[in-house]
């Protein structure tokens, strides 16, 4: 049970725009072999999709803040990521599971105010896959 909780804290937090990386932590338990790929799977993927809810969180509810001096991104850049995301659209969700600009997809999709059924449905395929391709890696290597 600590394994599975660790996962999804690790994959939690992969997912939101502090650094980690839950990668390390799927391959370890699934060379560790004592828990089923499966489980590991779904587990890594609901806790990083939970992640990605949370940016999305973040960037529809603290976009009054933009004004303030801590607000992380300047007027240009917000500018900028909103008409990238104009651009190609929800379909970019896709990319939510690619390092460095995914987590920051996933904020711009709050801010675009992006359902979040149709946020959820393609981030999780996308986090689902990148997992599942991880997985079979790994396993193709023992």
């Amino acid at each position: 049970m600590i394994a599975y909780a660790g996962l999804f804290a690790s994959a939690l937090v992969a997912a939101t725009l502090l650094p980690m990386q839950s990668e390390a932590v799927l391959v370890a338990l699934i060379l560790q072999g004592d828990h089923p790929v499966a489980l590991l799977l779904i587990v890594a993927t609901a806790g990083n999709v939970l992640g990605s809810v949370i940016n999305w969180a973040l960037g529809r509810f603290l976009l009054r803040f933009k004004h303030k001096r801590w607000f992380p991104a300047s007027d240009t850049q917000l500018a900028q990521a909103q008409g990238w995301y104009q651009r190609y659209g929800r379909w970019s969700l896709l990319g939510s599971w690619l390092p460095v600009i995914g987590d920051p997809i996933t904020v711009v999709a709050g801010i675009m105010r992006e359902p979040l059924l149709s946020f959820v449905f393609l981030v999780t395929l996308a986090k689902g896959v990148r997992y599942l391709f991880l997985a079979q890696l790994t396993l193709a290597w023992i």
